[in-house]
Order: structure tokens, then C-alpha cells, then sequence
């Protein structure tokens, strides 16, 4: 596919990766309790699954199909609440304690997991931007080229993610009480996030 294409799209994604968000938060979080690598994976995971899902042509169905989508945005924002709550309640720590060794690495994948594959937006935007930068004239197949977008994206999640989460255990390491305000910021913008997924989904 056309170069041009694909760096317009790359464009687009990134401003959609450097806006703060649920994932930003849950990064910032894993940052602070030194769990940054399986939490980032498993918030590219979402973002994978995602890109599977258009490519293949399920996306359209599950975006018009209320019922569907409905289902898919309470379960996303039950479960951006439950986290925030659990981060309020349990804010992270900047050392590797007893509390953090208790948290095996793969339930930081599974919550990342949750965090984006779990973001209707994300499928939407998914829908709605990036099928702007397809070209037909290339010869390529349609999922073919959503596919290539698609890991555009991911790999720019994969930086701004992992530096996200690095600033922030870099950063905040000898401040503890300054790492427990912006861990508790972060638990309260999941929570705030998912209410508002949840209330958007519910007036329409």
C-alpha cells in the first residue's frame, strides 16, 4: 500500500495514543508498582484483538448491532470502575514489597487486557478512521491493509505506552507521596472514564 497512506494513518493514530486515557493511567500505574512489561503487553493485546476484529469484518457487525455494542460498553465500563476502585483502595507502591510480589505478572496482562480490549471507542475508531487510508488501486486485500494499519498502531502504543509507564517509575521512584496522588489520579480517571462510557452508552 502507498507509503503516504500509511504515515497519514500513522498520524492520526498517534494522536489518539498521546491522549491521556485509560490506558495512560493503567500504565502509570503498572509504571509505579514495576510491573510495566506485562501490563503494556497486555494493553497491546487489546489493541491486537482489536485490529483482528476489523480485519476480519466483525467490527461492522458489533458497531451496528446496538445489542451487541451495548453489552460490549457496560462490560468495558464496569470494568475500568473495578479497577479504579482497586487502585484507590490499594494505590501503587514505588517499591517491589510484599503487597506487589502478591500480584503475579500475568494478572497486570489480563487488567491491561481488559483496559483496551474491553474500549468500545477504540473499536470505533477502528471503524471510522481507519478505513480513510485503505487504497483500493494498491491490489492489496482490504483486511490486508487494515492488518498493516492496524500494527502501525500498536507499535506506537507500544512506545508511548512503555515510556509512559517508565516517566512515571523513573519519575515518581523517590517520591512516594507524590507516587500515591498519581496513582490515585490515575484510579479515579478509570473509574471517571468508564462512568462516562457507561452513561454515553446509556443516553443513546
Amino acid at each position: 500500500m502507498q507509503t503516504g497512506a500509511v504515515l497519514a494513518f500513522w498520524g492520526v493514530s498517534m494522536l489518539f495514543v498521546i491522549t491521556p486515557g485509560a490506558d495512560w493511567a493503567y500504565a502509570i500505574t503498572a509504571g509505579l508498582a514495576r510491573r510495566t512489561t506485562p501490563a503494556v503487553l497486555g494493553l497491546l493485546t487489546g489493541h491486537l484483538l482489536a485490529t483482528v476484529i476489523v480485519a476480519a469484518g466483525i467490527g461492522a457487525l458489533v458497531a451496528t448491532t446496538p445489542t451487541a455494542l451495548t453489552v460490549l460498553t457496560i462490560a468495558g465500563s464496569v470494568y475500568l470502575v473495578w479497577l479504579g476502585i482497586g487502585t484507590l483502595r490499594h494505590p501503587a507502591a514505588i517499591h517491589a514489597g510484599p503487597d506487589v510480589a502478591a500480584v503475579p505478572a500475568w494478572r497486570w496482562g489480563v487488567n491491561g487486557f481488559g483496559v483496551s480490549g474491553l474500549n468500545p471507542k477504540l473499536l470505533l475508531l477502528f471503524l471510522a478512521v481507519l478505513p480513510q487510508f485503505l487504497t483500493p488501486s494498491t491490489g492489496l486485500p482490504a483486511g490486508v491493509q487494515i492488518t498493516i494499519l492496524g500494527l502501525v498502531h500498536v507499535a506506537s502504543c507500544a512506545v508511548v505506552y512503555f515510556l509512559v509507564a517508565h516517566t512515571a517509575h523513573l519519575v515518581l521512584g523517590t517520591r512516594p507521596t507524590a507516587a500515591r496522588i498519581v496513582s490515585r489520579v490515575s484510579g479515579a480517571l478509570m473509574i471517571s472514564i468508564g462512568l462516562i462510557l457507561l452513561a454515553e452508552r446509556l443516553l443513546h
